[in-house]
């Protein structure tokens, strides 16, 4: 089963993001070519009217020039408890906790619980400098095109992410996991 965003972020993500555009003063089909997302799906999510992958929102970030972290307003004032991004129905969930960005990379530490057949998938074709994770209970897999690794509650692994991932709990029990990706800033021109 594969989740999504919850329908008050995704409202306040298209709000964001088209004050963000608006700002820079870009149309949506500048926007749209750099980010590589279609026009139609931009203002799908512009309206929230579309329920967008991280991924895509990654990408979408790194068109106006920030992170998805800034997009959520997460960062230095927000409440510790962070704000729940992603969901299913089955009872899975990913809080972005908190974010803090210096020139060249954003930080972001997530907490995530998987349950049952749910899975995450990332990778949004940002290249991402590294990704470092925690179980802190049941057992994590992590699936790459290089194979699949569990990692067991207390431990933990460092992973470059160059391409398409998921996480899923393994044996479709529970687990329970943090975890910090280091995403590169767009260079401001």
């Amino acid at each position: 089963m594969s989740g999504g965003m919850r329908p008050a972020v995704v409202e306040r993500l298209g709000e964001r993001i088209r004050a963000a555009r608006q700002e820079l003063d870009l149309s949506v089909g500048a926007l749209a070519e750099a980010s590589e997302v279609s026009r139609r799906m931009l203002t799908q999510i512009e309206l929230g009217q579309a329920n967008p992958s991280v991924a895509i929102l990654d990408r979408i970030a790194a068109g106006l020039g920030t992170t998805f972290a800034a997009l959520m307003g997460v960062g230095a004032d927000d409440a510790p408890e962070g704000v729940e991004i992603w969901s299913t129905d089955a009872g899975s969930w990913a809080v972005l906790l908190d974010a803090m960005d210096t020139e060249s990379v954003s930080v972001e530490t997530w907490k995530w619980k998987l349950v049952g057949e749910d899975a995450y998938q990332g990778g949004s074709g940002v290249a991402q400098p590294g990704i470092m994770l925690h179980v802190i209970e049941g057992a994590l897999e992590v699936v790459r095109e290089e194979g699949t690794q569990v990692i067991e509650a207390g431990g933990s692994v460092r992973m470059v992410a160059r391409g398409g991932y998921s996480y899923r709990a393994r044996d479709a029990q529970a687990a329970v996991f943090l975890s910090v990706a280091l995403m590169p800033r767009p260079a401001r021109g």
